[in-house]
């Protein structure tokens, strides 16, 4: 018998595809099932690490999908718009995507309405860092989540292609009936009692069926969508397991990598972007990590980015570039308008990356510095 490894493409052996690569920088991407086109409204959904998505996407001229505009409707401000295609902020874990989506259709009414602060605004359970202030009254709250749902859901009947980030497996539910959220209540300073929401941590068979439970309700609702995953590089800023947070990151992107190959390897039409793998292999020696070990630096975010234009965006510019500029928008698709000009210079102003996270180790909660 000859060896079955004779013959195989370079990128299949370590010492050519990696080793010999490291200093020039690795490509891990060998095929792709699809490209996206400028005319195709994208969405994107995930970890903090989605927004570099985003801002590529809009930097290039493509169709990114926004939904959700400010309008100036009682009780909100201008904050927490074009980050994601709707209002939704971070969506960390699978299960706050299904549930995202059964909330959006009316399939699932969580028992939570609303948290109150001590200062007496109206906190969004499930969104409760878009709005730094808050609402001024239950009301506000109640019709801005209404506008947000329908927002929420002309995105996932109008996107071509929807790219969800794997961010942690790690999150706070209620006690009641599991309704997930971001943040433990205790960390945006919600009055709510301790017993009412439990820490929950996700393993392997529940990730998978609650993306399953996901993806089969997208197709319902928009069976032309292309789907593509991701999982986050950015390591838990914070773990409540009891033990090291660095055991519960790899657990945690463990089971999400997973997760994301079990989908992959069911349906080839389903696209894995390495963002993860480039970010974190031994090829980069950790320099692609701020001094915190945490922050992906932009050099980082950059060269993944390059890998994504390089091989998922049709009609993208073939050279990297360090800092996008905006790009004229990409005709309209309708009955969703293409990003404008305007509304990119618009986004380039929020260049901060919205990370809910951070609040967990804020100065309110530590402030000797523990953190």
């Amino acid at each position: 018998m000859t060896n079955p490894y004779r013959g195989r493409p370079d990128y299949t052996f370590w010492r050519q595809a990696v080793a010999g690569q490291a200093a020039s920088g690795v490509d891990p991407v060998t095929a792709v099932p699809f490209t996206l086109s400028p005319g195709d409204p994208i969405a994107t959904a995930g970890s903090c690490f989605a927004q570099h998505l985003s801002r590529t996407l809009k930097a290039a001229g493509f169709n990114w999908l926004e939904t959700e505009r400010f309008t100036g409707a009682a009780g909100t401000v201008d904050e927490g718009y074009g980050i994601f295609p709707a209002r939704f902020g971070n969506l960390y874990t699978a299960r706050a995507l299904r549930q995202l989506f059964d909330r959006a259709y009316g399939q699932y009414r969580p028992k939570a309405r609303a948290w109150q602060t001590a200062a007496g605004a109206w906190l969004d359970p499930f969104r409760p860092r878009i709005q730094q202030g808050g609402f001024p009254s239950l009301e506000a709250l109640e019709e801005d989540r209404r506008r947000h749902l329908a927002a929420t859901r002309r995105m996932f009947e109008g996107c071509a292609v929807f790219i969800f980030t794997l961010g942690l497996t790690e999150g706070w539910v209620s006690a009641e009936d599991g309704a997930a959220v971001p943040l433990a209540p205790g960390v945006v300073g919600a009055q709510e009692k301790e017993e009412a929401w439990r820490f929950h941590n996700a393993g392997f068979a529940e990730t998978l069926e609650q993306m399953e439970a996901f993806l089969a309700g997208l197709r319902l609702v928009n069976p032309r969508a292309r789907v593509m995953l991701t999982v986050s590089p950015v390591p838990l800023i914070a773990t409540y397991e009891d033990r090291h947070v660095l055991v519960s990151t790899i657990a945690s992107k463990s089971i999400l990598r997973a997760v994301a190959e079990e989908l992959t390897r069911r349906d080839p039409g389903i696209a894995y972007f390495p963002s993860y793998e480039i970010v974190t292999g031994p090829q980069t020696g950790g320099r692609y990590y701020a001094e915190d070990l945490r922050e992906v630096t932009p050099e980082g975010v950059e060269f993944v980015m390059s890998v994504f234009r390089r091989h998922y965006l049709s009609g993208a510019p073939a050279a990297p570039r360090a800092e996008p500029a905006p790009a004229a928008a990409a005709p309209a698709s309708p009955p969703l308008a293409a990003v404008s000009a305007e509304e990119v210079a618009r986004y380039q102003a929020l260049t901060g990356i919205l990370c809910d996270e951070e609040a967990i180790v804020s100065p309110a909660v530590f402030p000797q510095g523990r953190a």
